[in-house]
Formats: C-alpha cells, structure tokens, sequence
C-alpha cells in the first residue's frame, strides 16, 4: 500500500512482506494454510519460541531486513528476539509534541483518518467495519457518531511501544478475543480483519479531547497485546501505555464530535487512497 510523509512524497509502496501476503491471500492453498497458521494456539507457540534464547539468534538478519536504524534505540544485548522486538527507544528520540492542545500520535506507523458518519461504516482496503462491531458495543456507537476514526498500522520494522495521547485517567478496558489474522492491507481481501483479530478497547478519560476509546489491535504471531497499568491510573501525554510483541499490529483511536481537528495532510492523504508516515509523539491534530 502507498504511503506519504508529511512532506507529500510518497515514500513506501509495496515491500517483499506486502507481496507475499498477496499471494497467500490469493490463493486457495495459501488461505487453507492461513487458516490453520492464524489459529490462537499456534500464534501462542510461535511466539513462545521467539521468547526463547534460541530466537535471539533471528535478530542481526532483522534489523538487516528490516534496515532499522539502531542507533536510535538504548544499546544493550537482548535476551530473545521478543525481547529485541520490544526494545526501548533512546529517551528524546520520540518526544512529545509540546503544545498542551496538540493530539499526538500513539506509536510509529501508517496512520489513517476518516471521519464517522450516521452510518458508522469505515473502509480500509476491500475490508468494511463499524464502531459497533469493533467495540462490540452500541454505546461507543452512538457516542462516537460524527467523531474521528483515526487508525495507525504498525508494520513489523517499527517501534513496538505506544504511548498516551494527553494528560488523563485510565478508564474500563474490555478484551475481546479473536482470529488472529496479518493486519496487511492484502489480507483485507479475503478476511474480515478487525472484526477477527484480538483487541483491547481502553476508554482515556483526556485532558483536552473527552473520551477517547483507544483500540489495539493483535495480528499474525502476536503473543500478547501487554498494556502496563490498570482503571484509575493517572498518565501523561507522551508516557509508555504498552507495547506489541512480535508482529504488525494496528491502534486504532475513537475521538468524540467536537473534541479535535485532525489535520488537513491526513485526511487528504485518506481520501487519496494514502497513508501517511507517522511518529510516536508527532502532532497529528489539535483540540477543538
């Protein structure tokens, strides 16, 4: 899938991992293997092996593959290769956008954003989702009617950990389990993506932009979505909220009517067919 900088260059299109999804997908053989492959208990076990000291062994030809800049991140040796996969980033390598009325990015990715409307129906790709269905509630539904769908698709090279928003209070948290299912845009073809996968919906009670509903979505071999705290936790803008263990995986963010102003470059990048190239921390909005 095409993707822009906020320059307007457009700076990824598609990888070796886009291509053979595609044919996976494509295929009837490929989508029998899937099925089986994408099974919770065998998501499980890959990524108990990738837990292990033997695993540690996949990493110099990731970062190679992947071409990661390590520089960025805090050097030390790692354990395994979930352990390398949920490396912490350098301290001012992802800052905040300091302006207290600026909505920021949660994670590293491929951000998306459109706008709900009465009928509550996003399209990304050739797959179709509601907020109710993603939510599984009728609540968030109408409570969301005429906000922001912003969604941000983390691809396996990317930073795995994801941080608030703005300053707030934890709210309820509601786990839903799921097929896990590739997050890639090819697999949207055949499979029902955010409908399937395993998510966890977290209410922000926010400073400066209401109730935000903050979604993280697992995909292929992702063991654990592991968020760090619990309903009543105080949090900043800019502070860790969790991380992904290995895998692309998608955060999605539910914003109330009349609470934020998304900027233009995104939404034109959207309704182009782009996504646009992101940042842990980067102004992606501002308050209403």
């Amino acid at each position: 899938m095409l993707c822009k900088d906020r320059l307007g260059n457009v700076v990824i299109g598609e990888g070796s991992q886009d291509r053979i999804l595609k044919k996976m997908y494509g295929s009837i053989p490929g989508r029998a293997f899937l099925h089986i492959f994408t099974k919770p208990i065998i998501s499980k076990a890959v990524g108990m092996f990738l837990s292990t000291g033997l695993s540690s062994r996949l990493i110099p030809y990731f970062i190679k593959a992947g071409k990661i800049d390590m520089s960025e991140y805090v050097s030390r040796e790692y354990s395994s290769f979930n352990d390398f996969f949920t490396r912490e980033i350098k301290k001012n390598a992802r800052p905040a956008d300091s302006d207290e009325q600026a909505l920021i990015s949660p994670a590293d990715g491929r951000i998306s954003v459109y706008k709900t409307d009465e009928n509550s129906v996003f399209k990304i790709k050739d797959s179709y989702y509601t907020v109710e269905s993603i939510t599984r509630s009728k609540a968030a539904a109408k409570k969301y009617m005429n906000g922001y769908c912003v969604i941000i698709r983390l691809c396996v090279d990317n930073y795995h950990r994801y941080c608030y928003i703005d300053n707030g209070i934890l709210g309820k948290s509601k786990y839903i389990n799921g097929v896990l299912h590739t997050v890639n845009p090819y697999a949207l073809k055949h499979y029902d993506i955010y409908r399937e996968n395993s998510r966890e919906c977290t209410i922000l009670h926010t400073e400066h932009f209401g109730d935000v509903m903050q979604i993280e979505v697992g995909a292929l071999m992702v063991g654990k979505i592991k968020n760090i705290h619990t309903q009543g936790t105080l949090f900043k803008k800019g502070s860790e909220k969790g991380m992904f263990e290995y895998g692309g995986s998608t955060i999605v963010l539910l914003i109330e009517n009349n609470k934020a102003v998304i900027d233009g470059d995104l939404m034109q990048n959207t309704l182009e067919g782009y996504e646009t190239k992101i940042n842990m921390g980067e102004k992606i909005g501002k308050s209403k």
